[in-house]
């Protein structure tokens, strides 16, 4: 999004890509992220609607740059389920990204729907959709303009000439699509958002969203397997390396994440890179965090629940001043299908939860 502002002299922090952008005549937005990506599963791609073959709700808390004014404050929520009958999923995913600054809001409401189909014997495929409703919004009087400030101070000293006053929004349709592949070990996906192109100007210009296009992909390396209980109580927990990639191109901007989870059930480790240090923005390497990663996850036979919690170590030229980025994750899933049925010969999408 850009909102075509004149004379307005003010300093953004895009959440997307860019380390820091200085804009006098542009405000450039992009879509918000999550570093526990495969934790904001329907966030990330429609096609994972579904993927636990079971019943899920989930949420995810990101403060972004807590100890400066522009920060980002961005809530997901999510539910899904698995229509065993139909191979399909179903499920709902709505986001609030806040920059506290100037109250610039958006709000998304997606439905999707996903049909997961047999390739061959140990590979799936699922392709998925999503409809969504934007909303954006802005209170322009917290906005500040050049002609408030004394030449010589610099101090904020008189109100503004500019016409531009009270609160505005604008409702967008949105639409996605996402494919997965995937097997016992592996995985391999790819997303589009936004492919109507929304006019998301808060001015009455015409300024599309970018299209957004994701791809990300990962190996779980399996070890034994330690067996907790006895008799009937004993059950087998987790032993794996999981590393995974994911790109990201937005517009002009684009990212990358590489990095590698080992889980040792109930506990969960991760540590992962952003950035891409060979393609410059404005001069600067595109080097943006260090991500550190702690989860606890239990699986049952029924049910299962995934905790995790992040920190964002920046290494941009923003500096490790800007407070970071933490993110807190939340998921359940349980089981919703007839115990009495015959199980169908499936997989469960290998990927963390985090």
């Amino acid at each position: 999004m850009r909102l075509k502002l004149n004379k307005i002299k003010w300093v953004i922090f895009s959440p997307f890509f860019i380390p820091l952008l200085f804009h006098t005549i542009n405000v450039v937005g992009q879509d918000p992220q999550f570093s526990q990506f495969y934790a904001a599963p329907l966030y990330l791609n429609p096609a994972f609607s579904g993927g636990t073959q079971q019943a899920r709700a989930g949420v995810n808390y990101r403060n972004q740059w807590p100890s400066i004014d522009a920060n980002f404050v961005t809530v997901s929520a999510y539910a899904d389920v698995f229509l065993e009958d139909q191979n399909s999923g179903v499920g709902v995913l709505i986001t609030r990204d806040n920059v506290s600054s100037v109250n610039l809001q958006s709000i998304t409401l997606g439905l999707q729907y996903s049909y997961q189909l047999r390739l061959a014997k140990s590979w799936y495929v699922k392709a998925g959709t999503q409809v969504g409703l934007i909303n954006r919004s802005i209170n322009f009087d917290k906005l500040t303009f050049g002609d408030q400030f004394d030449a010589a101070t610099g101090e904020l000293v008189r109100a503004t000439a500019e016409s531009l006053s009270g609160q505005a929004n604008k409702f967008s349709f949105d639409l996605s699509f996402g494919g997965l592949f995937f097997s016992r070990n592996a995985w391999v996906g790819f997303a589009t958002h936004h492919v109507t192109q929304p006019n998301q100007s808060l001015l009455g210009s015409k300024d599309k969203l970018d299209l957004k296009y994701s791809g990300h992909a990962g190996w779980k390396f399996y070890f034994k397997p330690i067996v907790r209980g006895k008799g009937v109580f004993s059950r087998s927990t987790e032993r794996s390396i999981a590393p995974v990639v994911q790109y990201r191109q937005q517009g002009l901007s684009s990212q990358a994440d590489v990095g590698m989870y080992y889980t040792f059930e109930p506990a969960v480790l991760g540590v992962w890179y952003r950035g891409i240090p060979f393609n410059k923005v404005n001069g600067i390497s595109n080097n943006e965090s260090i991500v550190f990663l702690i989860g606890f996850t239990m699986h049952r036979e029924k049910d299962a629940l995934n905790i995790g919690y992040n920190y964002d170590y920046t290494i941009s030229k923003l500096g490790i001043s800007s407070g970071g980025a933490h993110e807190i994750t939340l998921s359940y899933s349980w089981s919703v299908r007839n115990p009495r049925k015959p199980t169908k010969d499936k997989l469960i999408i290998p990927c963390p939860s985090f």
